[in-house]
C-alpha cells in the first residue's frame, strides 16, 4: 500500500513535471517567434504581440481554472487543462500566416494556466509549515523557459520552426499520461472539505490579494516578458547568434525558475515579507544600471579638443546583472505565494488563480510595451526602465502598508509603556 508521504512526493514530483513542460510551451514562441518575425517581416511591435499572446490567454484562464481547482480538485483539472491544449500545438507547425499564429497562440496559451491548479493541488498534501517550501519546489517548473531556450534553438536550426511545435505536442501528450498514472485525487476534497463558490469569490474583495497582485506582477510578470524577449535582445543589442542568444538568456531563466524552491524554504524560515522586500530591492538596483542606454561622451579638454568616452555595459556585465535579477525574482515568486498560504489557506486556488491572473498579464503587456517603446525610441534599455519603474511602485507599496505600520507601532509601544508607568506613579 502506498503511503501518505510516498503519495505526497510523487504528486509533487509529477505536478513539477507537468509544470515544466506546460511553461516551455507558454514561451515557445520567445525562440521560435525570432525566425517566424524574419519570414514573415514583423515589427518589434508584431514579434512582441506575438509572443505574448499565449500569456493572455494563460493569464486570463488563471481565475476560473483556479476556481474550479478548489471545487473539483486538482488532478482531473491539470489533466484536462494539458490534454487540451495537445492539438493547438501541434496546428501552430502548419501556420503561415500572422493572423493564425496568433489564434493559435492563444490556445496554446492555456498551458500556462496550469499553474493556479498545480499550486492549490501541491499545497494540500503539504502541513502548512513546509508549504512554502513545497510550492517553491513546483514554482521550479518556471525552468520550462530555460528548456525552451536549449532544445528549440537547436530544433530551429537543424530542422525549422515549424518542427518545434510537433515535439512539443508529442511531449505534451506522454505528460499527461504520466501525469494521470502516477498521481492521487487531493486528499481534502475526497473527504468533501471545498469551499463555496460565494466563499471563493468573497476573498477577492480582501485589499491584501491586490497588493499580492502588483508583487507578483513584477516578480513573475517581469521573469515571463524577459524570458519571451531576451533572446531577441541580445541579437539585436550584442549582435550574437540564435543560439548563443538563447544560451546567455538561459543564464537569467534557468536559475531564476530553479531557486523559487530556496526562496519557498527561505519564506518559511523568514516570514514572506522580509523575503519579497530584499528580493525587490536587489532587483531594483540592477536594473537601475541595466536601463542605462548605450551612450558616447564628448569631453572638452582644456586645450579646446574633445575626448569621447563610451558609456554602457558591456555583454558580461549586463548578463552578470541579469543573473542577480533572476535569483532575486526566483526568490520573490515563492515568497508571494508565501503570504498566499499564509493568509489564505481554504480559497488557495482561487487567490493564486487572481495573483497568477495579476502575474501573466504583466508578461503579457510587457513584451508589448517594451515592443513600443523601442520602436518609438529607439533605445532598447527602455526595456530596463519600464521594469525599473514598476519594481519602485513595488517598494514604495509595501514600505507604506507592511513596514511603515510596523515601525509606527515599534515607535508607540514604549511611549505607550511610558505613559502607563507615569500614570502609576
Amino acid at each position: 500500500m502506498t503511503t501518505d508521504v510516498t503519495k505526497r512526493n510523487t504528486v509533487l514530483g509529477m505536478s513539477t513535471f507537468g509544470f515544466t513542460i506546460c511553461f516551455a510551451v507558454w514561451v515557445m514562441f520567445g525562440v521560435i517567434g525570432n525566425p517566424i518575425a524574419q519570414e514573415l517581416g514583423l515589427s518589434e511591435t508584431q514579434f512582441g504581440l506575438l509572443s505574448a499572446m499565449p500569456i493572455l490567454t494563460g493569464s486570463l484562464a488563471r481565475l476560473p481554472v483556479g476556481i474550479l481547482t478548489d471545487r473539483f480538485g486538482g488532478r482531473p483539472v491539470y489533466a484536462l487543462l494539458m490534454l487540451f491544449t495537445v492539438p493547438p500545438i501541434y496546428l501552430i507547425s502548419y501556420a503561415t500566416s500572422y493572423w493564425q499564429l496568433l489564434v493559435l497562440g492563444l490556445f496554446v496559451g492555456l498551458a500556462g494556466a496550469s499553474f493556479s491548479v498545480g499550486i492549490a493541488y501541491v499545497a494540500r498534501w503539504f502541513p502548512r509549515e513546509r508549504q512554502g517550501f513545497a510550492m517553491g519546489i513546483f514554482g521550479a517548473g518556471n525552468a520550462g523557459a530555460a528548456l525552451t531556450n536549449y532544445v528549440a534553438p537547436t530544433l530551429v536550426v537543424l530542422f525549422g520552426w515549424q518542427f518545434v511545435p510537433t515535439v512539443y505536442a508529442i511531449a505534451m501528450l506522454i505528460t499527461v499520461a504520466l501525469f494521470w498514472c502516477l498521481t492521487w485525487n487531493d486528499p481534502n476534497h475526497s473527504r468533501g472539505d471545498t469551499p463555496s463558490l460565494r466563499e471563493q469569490l468573497q476573498v477577492l474583495r480582501d485589499p491584501r490579494v491586490l497588493k499580492y497582485c502588483q508583487y507578483y506582477s513584477v516578480v513573475f510578470g517581469g521573469y515571463v516578458a524577459l524570458s519571451l524577449y531576451l533572446t531577441r535582445y541580445f541579437i539585436a543589442e550584442y549582435g550574437v547568434g540564435i543560439q548563443l542568444a538563447a544560451l546567455i538568456a538561459s543564464i537569467f531563466v534557468l536559475p531564476s525558475g530553479v531557486i523559487r524552491a530556496l526562496g519557498g524554504w527561505f519564506s518559511d524560515c523568514f516570514g514572506a515579507h522580509t523575503v519579497t522586500w530584499w528580493c525587490m530591492w536587489a532587483s531594483a538596483i540592477c536594473l537601475f544600471f541595466m536601463a542605462y542606454p548605450h551612450a558616447q561622451l564628448l569631453i572638452q579638454t582644456v586645450d579646446g579638443g574633445t575626448v569621447s568616452v563610451s558609456v554602457g555595459l558591456n555583454i558580461w556585465l549586463f548578463t552578470a546583472l541579469l543573473f542577480v535579477v533572476g535569483i532575486a525574482w526566483g526568490f520573490g515568486k515563492a515568497s508571494v505565494f508565501k503570504y498566499i498560504s499564509d493568509d489564505f489557506d481554504r480559497n488557495i486556488g482561487v487567490v493564486s488563480g487572481i495573483v497568477g491572473l495579476a502575474g501573466g498579464l504583466g508578461g503579457f503587456f510587457l513584451p508589448i510595451m517594451f515592443g513600443v517603446l523601442i520602436d518609438l525610441t529607439g533605445v532598447r534599455s527602455t526595456v530596463f526602465m519600464l521594469l525599473f519603474g514598476v519594481t519602485a511602485v513595488s517598494i514604495a507599496w509595501m514600505w507604506w502598508t507592511e513596514r511603515r505600520p510596523t515601525a509606527t507601532r515599534d515607535r508607540a509601544a514604549p511611549d505607550s509603556g511610558s505613559e502607563m508607568a507615569h500614570r502609576s506613579g
